[in-house]
């Protein structure tokens, strides 16, 4: 709800203040109206109005666009440049004219716009313009006198504030990427902690009753709860060591192959990281039918580096020791996701 607040509040600002600059461009349009008696031919001042008009009316009603289509802006542009020559030309600048110098608030109004909605370079231009026309049709004492003034003023102001909201946006995007990257840090710690929780459970679990048998006989086992003992520290061994080779169907695979007497060797290398879960599900499952059809006395299980299109290798050898030189390969298998 209060998200939803805030955006509502948003939006009736932002009509608000295109309500505002309506009315302060309608104002303008007023004042020249009133004082339509005043040139020499009013015809060039009504054409003016009627395009000061279109470009006020494109420039804030264009819907769904922060920047100005480039467009709009060169036609506020030409619009800038021709008003101050159509209307001069039909007035003295000699004398006091009135109102009828409107087209000098209306044309800083107009790039002012036209420097918020972020074409800095035809606001530029067209202020510009408008300041050495004025001073070349009535002299460098009209800047003041006749308001070129404030509307040059009105245009800096608007490019300063648009150049803090940018910087401030900027600054918010990179304090919204360190905040994501340190959600990310965070998740993964939390998941590292809970996996390390299940684990030391599961560990204890499998544990806990060896323990308490050692315990309870003061650590005279007998030659089957040996043979558990040594399976046990080798499962544990395995949740260290490979722990993303693991679940449920290759640890009871892994088991029964131990049982039979073959040594199991378990080595992660995130190959699997990568991967979706029905990738690794079927992956796993391929992993546990070979460990359970292998006719080795050792196997080692490795999963690939992840550059490697091979996720898993798992490789049976025949013979006593693994490191003699005159063991059998019994079983070389690449397993792909």
């Amino acid at each position: 709800m209060a998200g939803e607040r805030g955006i509502r509040m948003i939006s009736l600002s932002r009509k608000a203040i295109i309500g505002l600059a309506l009315l302060f461009s309608t104002y303008h349009v007023v004042l020249a109206l009133t004082a339509i008696g005043v040139p020499r031919s009013p015809l060039p001042t009504l054409v003016s109005i009627a395009a000061y008009a279109v470009a006020i009316v494109l420039s804030l009603l264009r819907p769904g666009r922060r920047v100005l289509p480039h467009w709009v802006a060169a036609f506020d542009l030409v619009v800038s440049l021709v008003i101050p020559l159509a209307v001069s030309s039909q007035l003295d600048p000699h004398r006091s004219n009135g109102y009828a110098t409107w087209y000098i608030a209306a044309i800083g109004t107009l790039l002012t716009i036209v420097m918020v909605r972020g074409r800095e370079l035809h606001a530029w231009v067209g202020v510009g313009f408008l300041a050495l026309q004025t001073v070349w049709w009535a002299g460098l004492g009209a800047l003041s006198d006749l308001g070129v003034v404030g509307s040059v003023v009105w245009v800096i102001a608007a490019n300063v504030v648009m150049y803090a909201l940018r910087t401030t946006g900027e600054d918010a995007e990179r304090f919204a990427e360190v905040e994501r990257a340190a959600s990310a840090w965070r998740a993964a710690y939390d998941a590292h902690v809970v996996e390390r929780q299940h684990r030391l459970e599961h560990t204890y679990t499998m544990a806990e009753p060896l323990l308490t048998e050692i315990v309870r006989t003061g650590g005279a086992l007998s030659d089957e709860q040996r043979a558990e003992c040594l399976l046990l520290e080798a499962t544990m061994r395995d949740e260290i060591r490979g722990r993303g080779l693991l679940d449920d169907r290759v640890r009871s695979a892994v088991t029964r192959a131990r049982r039979r007497g073959a040594s199991v060797s378990l080595l992660d290398e995130g190959g699997l990281d990568e991967l979706d879960a029905a990738q690794r599900a079927s992956v796993l499952g391929r992993l546990a039918a070979a460990i359970d059809g292998a006719d080795a006395d050792t196997l080692i299980v490795r999963s690939a580096p992840r550059a490697e299109d091979v996720a898993v290798t798992v490789v049976g050898l025949r013979g006593e020791d693994a490191e003699d030189e005159d063991v059998d390969v019994a079983l070389w298998l690449e397993i792909t996701p």
